[in-house]
């Protein structure tokens, strides 16, 4: 039994990427608020590149609608590496558009939460998310 103090955590790193600059900061909060630290991208792109120098992450958080690169494309392209393919992404929009959530799934999106949110909402979709990346 090795003993868990002596054990670095593993990453307690979440990606978020929304061109909103108020959601990036609310997303953030919440998500260090549990414990987390987060990673901001202003957009797909910088998202994208962030993932091709660094696959540490617990878990994604992505505004579908980006600029640049969206949600979904970015959630294909982390599919398709051997070593990003295991992060659970998160998905979130305004848009009213069930496709959005239909591509979104289909991309591989493991959750999909419509904004606006409430904070107790981010956190148990955050919950089920982490939970999918333990298992």
């Amino acid at each position: 039994m090795s003993d868990p103090t002596q054990n670095p955590q593993p990453s307690r790193r979440i990606l978020v990427a929304d061109d909103d600059p108020a959601i990036l900061r609310l997303v953030t909060a919440i998500v260090e608020k549990e414990g987390y630290r987060v990673v901001p991208a202003r957009d797909g792109r910088e998202a994208y590149k962030l993932l091709q120098a660094d696959a540490d992450f617990v878990a994604g958080i992505f505004d579908v609608v980006m600029p640049h690169i969206q949600g979904p494309e970015l959630v294909r392209y982390m599919k398709t590496e051997k070593r990003l393919m295991k992060i659970p992404v998160m998905m979130m929009t305004a848009e009213q558009n069930p496709k959005l959530s239909s591509d979104s799934f289909s991309a591989g999106a493991v959750v999909f939460l419509p904004k606006p949110f409430t904070t107790a909402q981010l956190q148990i979709m955050l919950r089920m998310l982490i939970a999918k990346s333990a298992s």
